[in-house]
This record gives structure tokens, sequence and C-alpha cells, in this order.
């Protein structure tokens, strides 16, 4: 008996379904797969990706258009409709980034003629400026030493002297190196095939696979050096055997993006820091307090591993006269050795 095709799911069905959850058809999952293996992108931006190709797939459905016969005006017309729903700018360059990815890929196979969504921008939005913690707040949040929790089933004193080892060299690393979550989380204990990172703690060095699949190094502060070290003298109290994950869970496998943005929610709220803490504002805490202290663009740029020196210019429109004024040196982390 012939199984029924589900039928694709509409773009009011698209917004209202988990976008995780729906599946999409074989020849656009084929492409997000190559941008997996093919281009490694990063698993954020293919779940950002996946999201933009279900609403597309869903678009086309509702025209009763084939994917590969949309036309630009088709594209005009959905990303004004993307608009009118409520999403931002940037959000809809993120879904016309990856329809567009989608076409040139399928051209280069020769699936399509042309690429519809070529010369389609997305509305131009305000560009807010990254927030960046004071000095003070991020040295509170590298220091943080917190109590263990009484005696439970869940968890020993053991296992949270070593969360708590492992918490804080992950927040030495995004502020003292200014890395980004998922260079952080892709590091590996030793250099291995298809490693995507790791750290050379004879040189001080941190090697990691940045946005593009470009490689860079960058240096990495003392404290954060001394901070690693103690990690791993704990490591193998939470790793599972075989595990090259230099960050792992409780569970003992390599450290999701998701569990560590909780971990460091609750450590900024035990610091007594303001609400919204994440990741990527320790980045920004990192590029704008380098600056402050060096005024060097071009240095920090390749710090940040910015294809463009414009993205690195953001930083130099933040208001510095508010951040403490104990610098000394380019990084105040850096001092301790």
């Amino acid at each position: 008996m012939a199984t029924k095709r589900r039928p694709a799911p509409t773009p009011a069905d698209a917004a209202a379904v988990p976008l995780a959850r729906t599946a999409l058809p074989d020849e656009v999952q084929a492409h997000l797969e190559h941008l997996r293996f093919g281009k490694r992108l990063a698993e954020r931006t293919l779940s950002m990706y996946h999201d933009a190709l279900v609403r597309l797939v869903a678009f086309a459905a509702e025209a009763e258009r084939p994917l590969t016969d949309v036309q630009p005006f088709h594209v005009r017309r959905w990303a004004a409709q993307l608009h009118g729903s409520g999403l931002g700018p940037r959000s809809i360059a993120i879904h016309l980034a990856a329809w567009r990815s989608l076409y040139q890929h399928w051209g280069r196979d020769g699936r399509v003629r042309l690429n519809p969504v070529e010369g389609v921008r997305a509305p131009k939005g305000a560009k807010p400026l990254p927030k960046a913690l004071s000095v003070d707040h991020a040295v509170a949040l590298a220091e943080l030493q917190r109590e263990p929790p009484p005696p439970s089933r869940a968890i020993d004193e053991s296992r949270h002297a070593a969360l708590e080892a492992r918490d804080q060299a992950i927040v030495e690393l995004l502020y003292g190196c200014g890395l980004r979550v998922a260079e952080l989380i892709g590091l590996d204990m030793t250099p291995v095939a298809d490693s995507r990172g790791w750290l050379d703690l004879d040189s001080g060095e941190a090697h990691v696979l940045g946005k593009g699949s470009k490689r860079r190094s960058v240096p990495v502060a003392g404290s954060a050096l001394q901070a690693v070290q103690r990690w791993r003298l704990q490591r193998a109290v939470l790793a599972a055997d075989g595990e090259q994950a230099l960050f792992v869970s409780l569970r003992g496998t390599r450290l999701s993006d998701g569990q560590l943005r909780v971990r460091l929610a609750q450590r900024a709220q035990a610091a007594g820091l303001p609400t919204g803490v994440h990741p990527h504002m320790l980045r920004h805490s990192y590029a704008s307090h380098l600056l402050q202290s060096s005024g060097d663009l071009r240095a920090v740029q390749e710090l940040l591993g910015h294809a463009q020196i414009s993205t690195t210019q953001v930083y130099t429109k933040l208001d510095f006269q508010h951040l403490a004024q104990v610098y000394d040196a380019a990084h105040p982390r850096a001092k301790k050795r």
C-alpha cells in the first residue's frame, strides 16, 4: 500500500509548529547536510538555516510553485510577508542568506538556471551596539567561588567542585580570549583528526576554527591557563571514557551550547550581575576592554577573527567612560601568571 506524502506546512503552520521538528524535503535536507559537513557551518547557524528553509518550503507550497521554479518576485513577496509577521531585519537577512545558499548550491548542480534570491536585500534596521560588561562585573564573574550545595543524589561534592572548575575555565576563556561559543565548546584535549580546536598550554595559545572554517590562534591569558589546568585535573570526575572534548557536561560528553548558556546565566546571577548575561557578551567585553586599553583596531580585529574591519569598528562607538579605570595593560586578566 502506497504511503501518502505529508503535505508541506503553510507559512502559518511553520510559525506555529516547533521548526526544529519540521521535516524538510530530501533535496533541501541534502543541502543542509552539505553545509554541515562540506562547509562546516556552526550548529547554531545550521539551526537558523533549517528554520528559514522550512518557511521557504511552506511559502512555495502555498504558492503552488515548485522550489526549482521560484522567481525573484516570489522571494520579494515572501520577504515582505516575513516583515509583516513581525520578523526584524536581521532575522529576514538570515532567511534570505539561507535561501540564497540553497539556490547557489542548486545552481552549481544544474538544478536551477538562476538564483531568485540574488539581489534581494533585507530591510535596513538600526544596528544596536554590542552589550559589554564593566570590568568589575567581568572580573567578578571570572573570580566567583560558589560553595558546594547540600549533598544529593544528583551531584556530590566532588562533581560540584569539577563543575565549578569547568565553569571558571569557561568564563576565563570567553573573556580572556574572546572566543565564540562554538569555538570554545569545539576545543579538544589534544589536536586529533578533524579537531575543531585545542589549547597549547606550553605556548599559551588557543587554536580554534572560527566562522567560515577559518583557523586562528589567540594568546591565552595567564589566569585562563591556570583555570584550565585546574579544570583538567578534575575533568576525569565528569568525562566519559574516550571523550576528546575539553569541556564536558554532567553526562560526560561534549558540553552543548544550551548547557553552557544555562550555567553562565546561573553563575552571573550568583555573582550579582545584571540579568541577560550570555556568552557572546563576554566576547564583546573582551573586545571593548582590549580596544579601550590598546586603541589598536587592527590587532583587535585579528584577535577576534573578524573578516572585515567594519565589524570591529562597532566597538569604537561604545561609551567607554563608564568602564572601570583600573586598566594599566592591554587586558586585566592577562597580568595574572
